[in-house]
């Protein structure tokens, strides 16, 4: 089976289904990354920036990535971005992988990039588009730091129907987090291995197991 994750920003995919896309590796699966944006100078220091793309291949190294596709749009900036463009993009590496399912970053949540990769996404994969591009199902999963920082309205609530149980892949995911050295938080931070063992460890009680993800399906073909 062919799968896509489909990232605003590089870290969204770990945070939100890396236990997921660890079980598809091992499954055999071939694991396809769409990654929307990029960090840019001067914004941030050609030092930085370097390190950051070191982070992308390593923890592509770390999933098995069999291809990932880069659109180098400027990260916080995507709202600046005439959704056609974005749409193209993305329509041209769906078309390309012919991904049975896609993992997508939350539509409601705060940050403005993802609001913008969901908007898009969703409009290349409409009903009558699915089954031509060969996606048999669209799921969007939650990323610590920007879906809980949504404010309290039902239109952007994050409201899980779908559960997989991870707790064989959680330690192995939460390194792969570490391993963004750049984005990772410390203390009582959103982005830290306790909070995202926190939210797991919710997420399987919910289901009774030890360690979940959770997911809100956007459309299925059955």
């Amino acid at each position: 089976m062919n799968v896509l994750a489909i990232s605003a920003h590089p870290d969204d995919e770990t945070l939100g289904c890396g236990g997921t896309l660890l079980k598809h590796r091992e499954a055999g699966d071939d694991i396809y990354w769409l990654i929307a944006t990029q960090a840019y100078q001067p914004r941030w220091s050609s030092e930085l920036v370097d390190l950051k793309a070191q982070e992308v291949s390593k923890v592509a190294s770390e999933y098995g990535i069999k291809r990932k596709f880069e659109l180098g749009f400027q990260a916080t900036s995507l709202d600046n971005v005439m959704q056609d463009q974005l749409m193209v993009k993305i329509r041209e590496v769906i078309s390309e992988v012919a991904p049975e399912s896609v993992y997508l970053v939350h539509g409601g949540d705060i940050h403005s990039d993802h609001q913008s990769v969901f908007s898009a996404t969703t409009s290349v994969l409409k009903p009558f588009n699915m089954s031509k591009l060969g996606v048999r199902r669209v799921v969007s999963y939650e990323c610590l730091s920007s879906t809980e920082g949504s404010p309290p309205f039902l239109a952007s609530a994050f409201v899980p129907n779908i559960f997989n149980d991870i707790t064989p892949y959680i330690d192995y995911k939460v390194r792969i987090m570490e391993t963004y050295s750049t984005e990772i938080h410390s203390g009582a931070m959103p982005r830290t291995s306790s909070a995202i063992r926190a939210l797991a460890r919710f997420r399987g009680a919910t289901v009774g197991v030890e360690y979940a993800e959770a997911f809100m399906l956007i459309r299925a073909l059955e």
